[in-house]
């Protein structure tokens, strides 16, 4: 009787165990192979399919088989209704995320809040630089340096003006070049500029070398009319030293100087919207500003680039700053949308300028780091669409952290209208 008992227990820890695995694989299979984790959930795979359950192990390996895997759910699993239960109720919680529409528009407004939780699932470490190791350590240190001694530092007297930090300068030459031969590989890609969140799947499809350099991205119309918008989904995003309620010292005042600097020093029309869109929440942020962004691209037709600027969510730890030209500068972060989670396409979200955001967002990032090595952190590539869709040169910018100050923050639009004027101009060609 004992022995029988104790079986029973055996077959029932074994039915629920692999009740778990499946359901974990069904829920996060794309999401590890974008992120290269998922080993111990394989190794517990291996272990207990196998040996126990192995018409089950081969549908599992046999997934992309729909007939064959739909033909194992109805015989073979026939006699395990627990495991078959699962698989459906997996299967219908997945279908139900990917068309909630109010649900899924939620989830892309809460998005900052989540993505910080999120960093460690990421393809490739969110830290790691964009250039050959050697260039890389060197402005590790060299940032590191700067950090450690920010208060004590003095500026040297060849970066002063009148006693002050001397304005900022364009830079006239390249700090490095890209060899782009070398950078082929979808996988190579992606090592070099990229960090995928484990939420989505991005694909040779999306991301080939020679079709986002090959992008015409220069700007077109005349500065007669608006040419570039700037707005912000989240415009109650302050900075370690902004003044409660004075909207100059938050991500609004940023985007003011933004928008001015491209103006004076390089002879755009900019447009900059301050409507709020998260006064009351941030959940559904992203669809309350659709409608007016809409109705300023309807309104003005010459608008040919529209900019998001937000700031980024960071442990407080962590310090999204470098040394510029003598002046503490915020690094900022290219964003862009996948409308597609790790099982597929998000049909509620379709973007057809998905291919020139992203061809848009990597000449940024490509030109950033030949110019400002450094200052750009990787491209972050997420599940959602985050309004991306209205415009075929739309940029979704994450400038400093929670934790910078707001000079640090002013300071890094100075590189930053340089870059988009020389993307913008076609002066100075990425290849």
């Amino acid at each position: 009787m004992k022995k029988k008992i104790l079986r029973l227990i055996i077959i029932t820890i074994v039915i629920i165990s692999v009740f778990f695995i499946l359901s974990e694989m069904l829920r996060t299979d794309g999401a590890k192979e974008e992120s290269g984790g998922g080993l111990l959930a394989v190794w517990l795979q291996d272990l207990m399919l196998e040996p126990y359950f192995p018409a089950v192990r081969i549908m599992q390996r046999g997934q992309t088989d729909k007939i064959t895997s739909d033909i194992y759910e109805e015989w073979i699993l026939a006699e395990y209704p627990v495991l078959l239960y699962g698989i459906g109720q997996a299967q219908e919680a997945g279908a139900a995320s990917e068309s909630d529409y109010a649900g899924l528009l939620m989830m892309e407004g809460r998005d900052e809040e989540r993505k910080a939780i999120s960093e460690d699932a990421l393809e490739y470490g969110e830290d790691a630089m964009h250039l050959e190791q050697g260039l890389a350590d060197a402005l590790l240190k060299e940032n590191g340096a700067y950090i450690e001694n920010q208060t004590a530092r003095e500026i040297p007297e060849s970066a002063k003006e009148d006693g002050k930090a001397a304005a900022f300068q364009p830079s006239q030459t390249k700090s490095y070049s890209y060899q782009w031969d070398e950078l082929q590989s979808y996988e190579m890609l992606i090592k070099a500029f990229y960090a995928v969140d484990s939420t989505t799947r991005a694909g040779e499809e999306l991301l080939d070398t020679d079709a986002l350099l090959a992008k015409d991205m220069r700007i077109q119309g005349s500065a007669d009319d608006p040419q570039i918008l700037i707005y912000h989904t989240h415009s109650q995003e302050a900075f370690a030293d902004s003044a409660a309620g004075d909207e100059t010292t938050s991500i609004v005042g940023v985007g003011e100087y933004l928008a001015a600097v491209l103006r004076e020093r390089y002879g755009y029309n900019v447009l900059h919207h301050v409507e709020s869109f998260d006064s009351e929440s941030r959940d559904y942020a992203y669809s309350n500003a659709l409608p007016a962004i809409e109705e300023l691209l309807e309104e003005y037709p010459t608008i040919e680039v529209v900019i998001d600027l937000h700031r980024d969510e960071m442990p407080e730890d962590r310090r999204l700053v470098v040394d510029l030209q003598g002046r503490p500068t915020a690094q900022f972060m290219f964003f862009n949308g996948l409308s597609r989670t790790a099982k597929g396409d998000i049909e509620y979200l379709e973007n057809p300028y998905l291919s020139d955001n992203l061809a848009f967002s990597f000449q940024m990032q490509a030109v950033c780091n030949e110019y400002y090595p450094g200052l750009a952190r990787r491209i972050y590539l997420k599940a959602y669409r985050y309004n991306m869709h209205v415009c075929p040169k739309t940029l979704l910018i994450e400038l400093g952290a929670q934790n910078n100050t707001v000079e640090e923050a002013m300071n890094a639009c100075d590189p930053l209208a340089h870059v988009l004027d020389l993307v913008l101009s076609g002066r100075e060609p990425v290849r």
